[in-house]
Parts: structure tokens; sequence; C-alpha cells
């Protein structure tokens, strides 16, 4: 039985994070992970599908090498090497994970963790199955898992979640998405992108339909234009699932219809993972559950922290890796920790999308004066010259101060570019900054600049 400063149960995005700032601040930390290092993002999510979604660019381009002013003939796809290298890729990284661990003097264990009474943890299945630990702290980050459809039984073939669309061999000539939040969407121009016959089905009124209305307008418009179906407003009833292919009905205010197609993929959002998490004596506060904590990352039991995917939304990778060096810092008294407040959303799909703050329309909903600067794409240089102009930069300022409520951008490389307002609004910095902070030229990031200066009617380029 081996005695610890801080046990974390879980090695994603939050785990791994939060094990290796407990080893930086020289604590005896050990890591209980029940798959792999990296956990669901490393190895079965964020990763190895921007992998995918690299391929399925690259393809894309050199489809219309012509553009370019080269010639291809006879490009082709192989579906099974496509899949190959993104499993390649979350193995490297994965590997260094365990470098960081061993660097930082953290203690990996690999198997399903349980805590069996108050201080003790317990590994019940696994590689490490049997071995207990008494904790002084301990941090739970189990993260999430794919929410099923009831009834609908996952086999990895005629249905699958995004787990098991990440280990496909062989691509379904026909799919439905069910779901059009960043997972769905980004599949579906992954797999149309290499050929297989995608339709979308959104219950509500928009694909990403936490996205700024004119950021889904134009999205919608771009993937009509690519080849993807989309039912938004729709509900999938009647799931028959058969040998060969799934039947779907498909009903919205227009009536119904039926869909049939080789494979269906599931992507109605995330459930808990807290399956033989706590013994019958440990007794954990949930809401729809999801662990409760409080501004501290603590739980309701003493000495037992929470943060991650498993506290609830927003479920994305870096905030539950900032929630959960917070909570570490907190745990330990080097900072007082914080909750998160401004998060950047991206979604990888092409043309790429990334926010931070409210929409038009939530800006409106609670009453707020605002002012607006937009800038398209096809006004930057830099875009034009990359072939690449779809889209546009949309800032929502407060009409007064001109401080940045919400920002939105549509189009190339618009997740790396999100940093810049993400900072931005995390240093209260307002439009007018933002507008007289000179960008390079030519440079993608000189379209945020003009978006700012538009706020005031100054654009140069439009």
């Amino acid at each position: 039985m081996g005695q610890y400063d801080l046990i974390v149960i879980g090695g994603g995005p939050a785990g791994y994070a939060g094990a290796i700032r407990a080893g930086q601040l020289g604590k005896k930390v050990a890591c209980i992970e029940m798959e792999r290092a990296g956990g669901t993002c490393l190895n079965w999510g964020c990763i190895p599908s921007k992998a995918l979604l690299k391929s399925a660019e690259l393809y894309d381009k050199m489809r219309h090498a012509e553009d370019y002013g080269f010639h291809c003939e006879n490009v082709t796809v192989n579906f099974e090497q496509v899949m190959k290298r993104s499993r390649t890729v979350a193995d490297k990284m994965g590997k260094g994970i365990e470098f960081l661990f061993k660097k930082n003097k953290v203690d990996y264990f690999l198997g399903k963790a349980q805590v069996s009474a108050p201080g003790t943890v317990t590994i019940t299945e696994g590689k490490d199955k049997g071995k207990t630990f008494n904790y002084g702290k301990l941090l739970i980050a189990t993260g999430c898992k794919a929410r099923p459809l009831p009834n609908v039984e996952v086999d990895g073939k005629r249905v699958m979640t995004s787990r098991e669309a990440l280990a496909m061999t062989e691509m379904p000539k026909s799919i439905a998405i069910l779901g059009a939040g960043a997972i769905g969407v980004e599949f579906a121009y992954f797999l149309n992108a290499l050929g297989c016959e995608v339709t979308l089905v959104e219950m509500l009124p928009q694909i990403l339909p936490i996205e700024d209305k004119e950021v889904s307008t134009t999205l919608t418009r771009a993937f009509k234009k690519q080849g993807i179906k989309m039912h938004v407003g729709t509900k999938a009833e009647d799931i028959r699932v058969g040998e060969n292919s799934v039947k779907i009905k498909l009903v919205n205010d227009k009536g119904s219809n039926e869909l049939e197609v080789e494979s269906l993929l599931v992507a109605i959002g995330v459930m808990p993972n807290t399956e033989g998490l706590l013994a019958d004596k440990v007794r954990l506060n949930v809401e729809r559950g999801f662990i409760s904590v409080d501004n501290h990352y603590k739980t309701n039991i003493p000495n037992v922290y929470a943060a991650g995917d498993i506290i609830g939304p927003p479920w994305l990778a870096h905030v539950a890796t900032f929630e959960a060096v917070q909570a570490v810092n907190g745990i330990f008294g080097h900072s007082a920790p914080k909750k998160p407040v401004h998060v950047p959303g991206c979604t990888y799909c092409q043309p790429q999308v990334a926010s931070i703050g409210l929409t038009e329309e939530q800006a409106k909903e609670k009453g707020l004066k605002v002012k607006i600067g937009k800038f398209p794409f096809m006004a930057s240089g830099k875009a034009v010259a990359a072939n690449n102009a779809e889209g546009f930069v949309k800032l929502i300022t407060d009409e007064k101060h001109s401080e940045i409520l919400g920002a939105h951008i549509i189009g190339p490389d618009a997740t790396e570019l999100i940093a810049e307002y993400a900072l931005a609004v995390n240093l209260e910095a307002t439009a007018h900054e933002i507008h007289n902070t000179i960008h390079a030229h030519p440079t993608l990031a000189e379209a945020m600049a003009e978006a700012a200066a538009d706020v005031f009617d100054e654009a140069i380029h439009i």
C-alpha cells in the first residue's frame, strides 16, 4: 500500500495535467488511468481526429491542384492508411505523456480505480488490479464518454460513436450523423471530403447550434457546396439496424421521410465516466450525473476534488487542463484557484470555426447595446493568395466602451487566430487597442485588426 500526497484518477487532459502540476510542486503523486495516458482526447478524440482532418484537407487540395498551377492525376484515397496515420500520431503523443510523467516523478498505474473508502483508492480492474493506495488529497478527473442512443446498440460498423469511427478500417459508402455539434460537423467534413455520402441531422434549428447564427449560415452554405446533406430542426425516429444498412425516419415540421444509409454515427453529446468509481459507502454529490464542486473544485467529501469533463460543461480539453491545474494549485496552497470564464471554442472542419464570448443573438437577448465589426477573408490578400478566402471575422463590442463581448471567426486558420481575441478578452483589452496594434502584412491576422477597425467604421480594406 502506497501513500501519496495526491492521487489523480484519470489520465486525460485534466488528469495528466493535474498530476504533472503536482509533480512540479514537489509532491508525491500517482496517476491512475483506465486505458492509456492522454485519455479520450489524445487517444480517441482531439488528436487523432485532427490527423484525419488534415488528411482530408490535403486530399481536397490535391483534387484542386490546378488552382495552384499543378496538374495531378489519379489521386486516390487509401482509407486504411489514413486511419493508421491517425493512430500513429495518437501513439506518439501518448508516449510523450508517459515521458512527462517520468520527468515529473509521477507514478503511473493502469487500471480502473475506485474510491474504496475515504482516504483509500483501489485498482479494481486492469494491469495493476489489486493495488491499494492511501492519499492525502484526491483529484477525480475521469472525464466523459459518448452518449449512446437509447435502444440502439453500438456495434462499431452499422452504428458508431466517435470512438468507433476513429477505429474504422473501411469507409462506409454512406453515413448519417446524428448531432451537428463540433464532433458531428468534423466527421461530416472528413468523411464527405474522402468520398462518403454524408447526411447530417440536427434537432436544433442550425448546425453548430451554440455558434453565432451568421457563422452557422456561412458554414451551411459551404457544406452544401461540398455536397453534404443537412437536415436541421429534425428528429431521428424509428431507427432500424439491419445486416447491411440502417434505416432512419427523419421527422420535422414539414413531415417525415425515410433515410437508408450504410452506417450511423451518433454524436449527440456525452455522459460522465463514474461507473465503478465509488464504493457503496462513498457518496459524492452529483447533478445530472456530473460531480458537484465548489469554486475551489472541492466535492462534498473532505480532501476529494474533481476537475475536467466530469464536473460538467463546457466539455473541452483546454478547459479540463485549466481546471485541473487550478485545482492542484489550490490544493497545495500555491495560488487561489480560478474557474474558467472566457473560453474559446473551436471546430476543425473546413472552413474552420472559432469563437469566444457572446453571439450576436445572445447579446441582443441580454438587451446589450452593441456595435459590430466584420471583415471578410475575401478582402484579405493573404487569404486570397492562399486560395482560401471563405468566411469572415466578426467582433461584437459594447457600444459605450468598445469592450469585447464576443468574437467569431469562420475561415482559414480560425482555430489559431482566436487566441488573439482570447488574450484580449482576458486582459480586458478593447476593440480600440486591437485596432491600434500593428498587425504584420500580409497575414490572416490582419483580418482581426480590420474587424476591430470596422467597429468604428475605420476599416481600410472594405
